[in-house]
């Protein structure tokens, strides 16, 4: 029985892929080198509820032989280990170049070296399409929203042109041509997702990244809150869960899909200002933050929602799960985490 290979699979989203695969009676090997802060516990958790039924595979895939041994046997691979931060790529662009590019190429060629190459799907990123800042925009009031009525409508597409900004942008951008061109080339079938905004339990949020997460921690530790910019910018939010099912449709579609890449998020209807993410958990923690302001971030983008109709047409895939559910869940995970740790000023060891 083959394989299914997670990379970063103690990170945030591995987590919860590999809990889903595992839970269907899948063989799973989880790829981490644990540089993440709180990742541990995500190990802990899946090694608790699968026992050896889990494969874990400790090491850093800019090392060649890392990714060798990772890739051996799978049956499928699902590359999602990253530097997610363009803050830390600002500051160390060539570590972001080595884990983002490099690595992504060692996965690739250990691939390509199997008598059957695995699929493999690959996690890039909106940043890509740089910052949009030709997209003219109006303020409502609560958030900005396009004068373009079909980007209205539907969101960002595929056939925007690609704009790499900032050593993140670039290092995840090239990461995502190669593996498109590794299907062109030597007839992988691979998939790119480009994604949005993804939020849910285990995620080690941050001011830096993953910021739905760090807004509810925050509320719950009575921490301030800092908005870069005026809080007005808008993102689509998907429930990880809902990226689960996309992932899965995406293999099971592989031979039709490869050499594709897809925008991947809620689209317009769960397009939310960062100003309604933090009243909606201002009212669940039945607390409001101090909210204070810093200067717009470079690369940010005022407004990015997936317009994801292409591949909702080509698997059937919907999202299910609506910000305002998915939050009350993130929320209600992180005051249970909170709890068991037994301080609310402490960062959750289960997250």
């Amino acid at each position: 029985m083959s394989v299914a290979v997670v990379t970063g699979g103690a990170g945030f989203i591995g987590t919860n892929l590999a809990d889903r695969l595992l839970r269907d009676g899948e063989r799973v090997r989880v790829v981490d080198d644990l540089s993440r802060p709180g990742v541990e516990g995500n190990l802990r958790w899946l090694e608790a509820r699968h026992g050896d039924r889990l494969e874990v595979a400790l090491g850093d895939l800019r090392d060649p032989g890392v990714a060798a041994a990772a890739v051996d046997g799978a049956g499928s691979v699902f590359h999602l280990a990253a530097q997610v931060a363009v803050t830390t790529s600002l500051d160390e662009p060539r570590h972001d170049f080595e884990v983002n590019l490099g690595a992504t190429i060692n996965v690739l060629e250990s691939a390509r070296a199997q008598a059957r190459p695995p699929a493999l799907l690959f996690t890039s990123t909106n940043k890509v399409y740089g910052d949009l800042a030709d997209i003219a925009l109006r303020d409502n009031g609560a958030r900005y929203e396009p004068l373009d009525e079909e980007i209205r409508r539907a969101g960002v597409s595929e056939a925007r042109p690609l704009d790499f900004s900032t050593p993140y942008g670039c290092s995840k951008g090239a990461a995502d041509q190669y593996v498109l061109d590794y299907s062109k080339s030597y007839g992988l079938s691979t998939v790119v997702f480009r994604m949005s905004c993804i939020y849910g339990p285990h995620q080690q949020g941050t001011e830096d990244q993953g910021w739905v997460a760090h807004f509810a921690r925050s509320v719950l530790a009575g921490d301030p809150i800092t908005l870069y910019g005026d809080g007005r910018q808008v993102r689509d939010l998907l429930y990880v869960e809902d990226l689960v099912e996309a992932m899965q449709a995406a293999r099971e579609r592989i031979g039709e899909l490869s050499g594709h890449a897809f925008n991947m998020g809620g689209g317009p209807g769960q397009a939310v200002s960062l100003h309604e993410v933090i009243e909606q958990i201002a009212v669940l923690g039945e607390a409001s933050p101090e909210v204070r302001f810093g200067p717009w971030r470079t690369g940010d983008q005022r407004y990015y929602v997936s317009d994801t109709s292409r591949f909702q047409g080509a698997t059937g895939w919907r999202p299910r799960v609506a910000p305002a559910r998915g939050i009350e869940r993130l929320h209600a995970w992180l005051r249970e985490a909170y709890a068991a740790d037994g301080a609310a000023s402490r960062v959750p060891s289960t997250v």
